[in-house]
C-alpha cells in the first residue's frame, strides 16, 4: 500500500527497489524524472479502481500480474512483461509459483519482480493453511484440498508432504518430507512413522503432486503407500488417505479403493 503523500506519478518510498538489477527492461527505464508518463499513471489508477470494485474476477490474468508488478517496477509500463510471463508459464498461478531460477531467465525479471511474486505465493499459501491448521481435517476436507492445490498443484518437481493429526483428527503439523524430480520423489516409510511418533500423532495423510498434471498413481506410488500403511499400523497410527495433486484435480487413494 502506498505511503501517504506518494502516488504513481512520484517515486515510491522504496524506489531503489527498481534498480539496475531489475533486468534489461527496467534498467533501460527513464531514470531522469520521478514523474510517470500520464498514460501509465492513468492506466494504473483505472486498473486499481477496477480491482477494488470487481475483485480478481473483473481482471484477466495479465492485469492481475500488472497489479503485482506495479510495486516491483514503479516507473515503466509493465504490461509487456506481464504478457511475456504468461506466454512463458501459461497462467497466473504458474507464474506466481514458478521457481525463482526459471523466473530469472525471463527478460525483464530481476530480484524485485521475483520477490513480489514470491510474496504473493507465500501469502496465498499462508491464507489457505490458516483454514486447515489446528482444525479437524475430516470435517473440513474441501479446505484441505484447496490448501494442497494452492501449495503443490503448480510445482515443477514432485514434492511429498505429510499431514500429522492428533486423536481428534486435528491437523497438528504439515511437513514437507522431500523434493524430487519431475516424476519421482524418494519416500522412506520408516522416517514417516518415526516423525509421527515424535509429534505424538495418531493419524497421517500423505500428499504429493504430479507435475505432469495427471494425478493417476504409478505402481511405485501404490507400493510406497501400502508400505507406509503397514509400518504405521504396527504402531497404531492410522493412514487416512494419500492424495495426489494434479494441475486441476486430485486423486484420493481411499476413494479409489487403493486403501482398505
Amino acid at each position: 500500500m502506498a505511503q501517504q503523500g506518494f502516488h504513481d506519478g512520484q517515486f515510491p518510498l522504496f524506489a531503489a527497489f527498481d534498480g539496475p538489477g531489475e533486468g534489461d527492461e527496467a534498467a533501460s527505464a527513464p531514470l531522469t524524472s520521478g514523474i510517470l508518463p500520464s498514460y501509465i499513471a492513468d492506466h494504473r489508477t483505472r486498473l486499481r479502481e477496477r480491482f477494488r470494485e470487481g475483485g480478481a474476477a473483473a481482471l484477466p490474468d495479465y492485469e492481475m500480474l500488472e497489479l503485482v508488478l506495479f510495486r516491483a517496477i514503479p516507473r515503466q509500463d509493465v504490461k509487456p512483461l506481464a504478457r511475456l510471463l504468461l506466454e512463458t508459464f501459461g497462467d497466473f498461478n504458474r507464474v506466481i509459483s514458478a521457481a525463482p531460477a526459471r523466473l530469472s531467465m525471463v527478460k525483464g525479471v530481476g530480484e524485485a519482480v521475483i520477490t513480489e511474486l514470491k510474496i504473493v505465493e507465500a501469502a496465498a499459501q499462508r491464507l489457505m493453511r490458516s483454514r486447515v491448521m489446528n482444525r479437524p481435517v475430516l470435517s473440513s476436507w474441501d479446505a484441505l484440498i484447496d490448501y494442497c492445490h494452492t501449495a503443490m498443484a503448480h510445482g515443477e518437481t514432485e514434492q511429498f508432504r505429510i499431514l500429522y493429526l492428533d486423536r481428534k483428527n486435528v491437523l497438528i503439523a504439515d511437513e514437507q518430507q522431500a523434493k524430487g524430480t519431475v516424476d519421482h520423489v524418494p519416500v522412506y516409510p520408516r522416517e514417516v512413522v518415526k516423525r509421527a511418533l515424535e509429534l505424538n500423532a495418531s493419524a497421517i495423510i500423505l500428499v504429493h503432486n504430479h507435475p505432469s498434471g495427471d494425478p493417476t498413481p504409478s505402481e511405485t506410488d501404490i507400493a510406497m503407500t501400502l508400505q507406509v500403511q503397514d509400518a504405521a499400523q504396527v504402531l497404531g497410527i492410522i493412514l487416512h488417505d494419500h492424495l495426489i495433486i494434479g494441475k486441476s484435480r486430485e486423486l484420493s487413494f481411499r476413494s479409489q479403493g487403493y486403501l482398505a
